[in-house]
């Protein structure tokens, strides 16, 4: 009678063991994003990159635009300057004409160089970063051209960032 009492006790102390090794949980696996869900978002992906492209190709043909006019304006004030003693406001308002337009260059690089750093972060936009890739460094060309005194080169430069950031934009299309 010890003996089955025994057997019994193990029997009960053991079931407990036994039944946590024997359940299984099932996980059900983490549903995966269809072939099309990935193609719609690389697809927003690559319109918000070419709307991001266009955006700068428009700030930047307006503001070169301006920048014909100013850089005019500076030419004809250095020009006064040179053949006669100018006064000294003049002399002032040519230099806060240079740190405008030199300042505004400096907003467009920084703009260029977040707009690098997305194309060469994001998956989809990666194919088009190697058209885009130092169009930063042209605009910061200009930034010193400026500093130079060299206002029409300037410009040009900056017209090369427009037409590379042109041919990134239909290369998108």
């Amino acid at each position: 009678m010890k003996s089955i009492i025994a057997f019994l006790t193990v029997i009960i102390l053991l079931m407990p063991i036994t039944t946590l090794s024997q359940t299984r949980r099932r996980t059900r696996p983490a549903p995966r994003a269809t072939a099309a869900a990935q193609a719609k978002q690389l697809a927003e992906a690559r319109q918000k990159g070419a709307a991001n492209v266009a955006t700068q190709i428009k700030d930047l043909s307006r503001f070169v635009y301006l920048m014909g006019g100013v850089n005019k304006g500076i030419e004809e004030m250095d020009a006064v300057a040179q053949r006669n003693n100018s006064p000294k406001e003049l002399l002032e308002q040519t230099k806060k004409s240079r740190a405008v337009v030199a300042s505004s260059i400096r907003v467009f690089r920084e703009k260029l160089d977040k707009l690098e750093a997305e194309f060469f972060t994001t998956e989809a936009l990666k194919p088009y970063y190697t058209k885009l890739a130092g169009v930063a460094a042209v605009a910061t060309k200009a930034e010193q051209q400026v500093a130079n005194n060299e206002l029409d080169p300037a410009g040009r430069s900056l017209l090369a960032v427009i037409n590379r950031l042109t041919d990134v934009l239909v290369e998108m299309r």
